[in-house]
């Protein structure tokens, strides 16, 4: 039996592999984001000012320098937009909705990483050596900061995997639609 072309390209193609890859993404980050919450934080929050600085510090380093970490972080960006844009092509756009919903979580994700936490992070790196650093008073306001940053990173990644699920669900439908039955 053979499938009519047009309806082939219209059953699925990028735009499925791109939702899969943006919720990937997407869930991976919500779950970095959720570590940090649960444990991480609260870990850290047991030490002392000095250690905790070089804990954070280190932590920031290795995710700053992780070729992984940036293409799963831009990644899920790219990937929602492009998936977003090809479902809306591809006429569905329920599914096209839901992704630029994702993105539109995503990108503020970005501004509260960039706003906030990034500098956050600048104010740690600038004190130095923590054995040597006058003052860590601004370990305590990074402390309440940061984690409280990173809880709204946590909630608005999460929605995002939610959208990027329905827009899936709302693919699948429609692809399951365009395929004849036999």
């Amino acid at each position: 039996m053979s499938m009519n072309p047009s309806l082939s390209r219209r059953s699925g193609g990028a735009a499925g592999v791109l939702l899969v890859v943006a919720c990937v993404a997407m869930a991976l980050l919500a779950g970095l984001f959720f570590a940090y919450d649960l444990s991480i934080m609260p870990g850290l929050s047991r030490l002392d000012d000095a250690a905790y600085l070089t804990a954070m510090r280190n932590f920031n380093d290795e995710i700053d320098h992780s070729g992984p970490f940036a293409v799963v972080f831009l990644g899920a960006l790219v990937a929602t937009v492009w998936a977003a844009v090809a479902e809306y092509r591809r006429a569905r756009k329920g599914a096209a909705l839901w992704a630029a919903a994702a993105g539109v979580l995503y990108l503020a994700v970005l501004v509260v990483t960039v706003a906030v936490n990034l500098p956050l992070n600048g104010e740690l790196a600038d004190l130095g050596d923590p054995a040597k650093a006058a003052d860590l008073s601004v370990v305590d306001r990074f402390k309440g900061v940061w984690s409280a940053m990173n809880i709204v990173r946590t909630v608005l990644t999460t929605a995002a995997v939610g959208c990027l699920a329905q827009a899936l669900k709302l693919h699948g439908r429609s692809t399951t639609a365009a395929v004849p039955q036999s």
